[in-house]
């Protein structure tokens, strides 16, 4: 190699042990709680097994609107903000919370659709609640408005630098040996096995990390995101998306529409009628702020996927419909961003798919601990060589 070829790998050297030494337990951290949350669905489903469904009556199911009022008749657990409905009938209705005045979320109420009778919370909400915030924001104050998302999005960015820089470091002379790529020497020991575990596991994972990586700094960074949707969108769609928000009434008109009761009956109905039979479940919001236009997301029963879902604005006073943006009807560069929570832990491949990213992401504690390792066994090795004291001549 040449000596500008020894220059360039040794400055990529410095570069990948100073990001590795200073990211490495964030990423460490960040990866393990997004490995916890990869089978999050399938344990929440079979923890609550017992209260997510009920016997099927003959009786028709309560109209939103009248559960809502029976659950607030039968106990005081805050302001409703979203139900979520089902077109099976044995299905119970999931009922979320607004914040309370100390910012604090009560926890969800499984509620039977026939009667309003409480079934129970669900057990793990809190815990993966937690963990969630822990993955994207580092606990830290004001969750997606805190500065904790621009932390994870610069450990992200550090991670792309490790990438490209250990595959750099790691491209063997026989490149094209597959053996040389992906099977690490176990007969070694020391600096040699660690080196061999750090270079061979990471070429496994590589593709993983960089998808990960990728589609996590979506959550990450705005100009980001709207870079991705100006790629991947049509142009009106993107102009669309990239508008800020406005208030949809004028302000004189938010203080009666905040007085005004706003319920879920007149959207519903609007709903059912657009999409017949046609929906699994759906999730009605209410409006966060000033508005009456109540958000319903909708899953059709052919996916398996939560985010391939189609979306409504619905007035709750008129029921007129505002908006529908359909899964079905978007580019295929508008389904890769729809999905792109899916893609980021690998649902998009199905089980399998999760089950790989779990696997992979369960694995950064390796590279952290790896790469300390090689750093600390190469200061040794620079470190001179001190005379043994037996041979010192007087006066040395």
């Amino acid at each position: 190699m040449s000596r500008a070829g020894h220059t360039i790998k040794a400055a990529l050297l410095q570069v990948h042990s100073i990001a590795g030494l200073v990211l490495a337990l964030l990423l460490a951290l960040i990866a393990l709680t997004g490995a916890v949350m990869s089978f999050e669905d399938e344990i929440l489903d079979h923890l609550n097994a017992d209260i997510m469904h009920v016997a099927p009556r003959p009786a028709s199911a309560l109209m939103p609107d009248e559960l809502v009022a029976r659950l607030k008749a039968a106990q005081d657990a805050g302001k409703v903000s979203a139900v979520a409905l089902s077109s099976d009938p044995s299905a119970a209705v999931r009922v979320r919370f607004g914040r309370d005045e100390q910012g604090a979320r009560p926890s969800s109420l499984y509620v039977d659709p026939y009667d309003a009778r409480v079934l129970g919370s669900p057990r793990g909400e809190e815990f993966f609640a937690t963990v969630r915030r822990l993955h994207r924001w580092l606990l830290i104050p004001g969750d997606a408005k805190g500065w904790g998302r621009q932390v994870t999005g610069v450990a992200a960015l550090g991670l792309i630098v490790m990438l490209i820089s250990g595959l750099v470091l790691r491209w063997p002379r026989r490149a094209g040996s597959v053996k040389m790529w992906l099977k690490p020497n176990l007969g070694l020991s020391g600096r040699g096995l660690h080196r061999s575990l750090h270079a061979v596991i990471g070429t496994w994972v590589f593709p993983v990390y960089l998808l990960m990586t990728l589609t996590g700094l979506w959550y990450s960074f705005d100009w980001y995101k709207d870079g991705v949707v100006w790629l991947l969108s049509r142009p009106h769609v993107a102009a669309a998306k990239m508008q800020p928000k406005m208030s949809a009434k004028p302000p004189r008109e938010a203080g009666r529409i905040e007085a005004q009761a706003i319920g879920f009956d007149q959207a519903w109905t609007t709903f059912r009628r657009e999409e017949g039979g046609h929906f699994s479940k759906a999730l009605l919001t209410l409006p966060a702020g000033a508005g009456t236009a109540i958000r319903i997301r909708s899953w059709s029963k052919e996916t398996t996927l939560d985010t391939s879902r189609d979306e409504f604005r619905i007035d709750a006073v008129s029921g007129q419909l505002v908006s529908a943006e359909r899964y079905a009807d978007k580019s295929f560069g508008e389904k890769i961003i729809a999905n792109m929570l899916d893609i980021h832990r690998g649902a998009i491949l199905g089980w399998p798919g999760k089950l790989a990213f779990m696997i992979a992401a369960a694995l950064m504690p390796l590279f952290s601990v790896t790469g300390v390792l090689l750093y600390l066994s190469r200061r040794r090795l620079r470190r001179p060589a001190q005379p043994p004291l037996g041979r010192l001549v007087p006066g040395e």
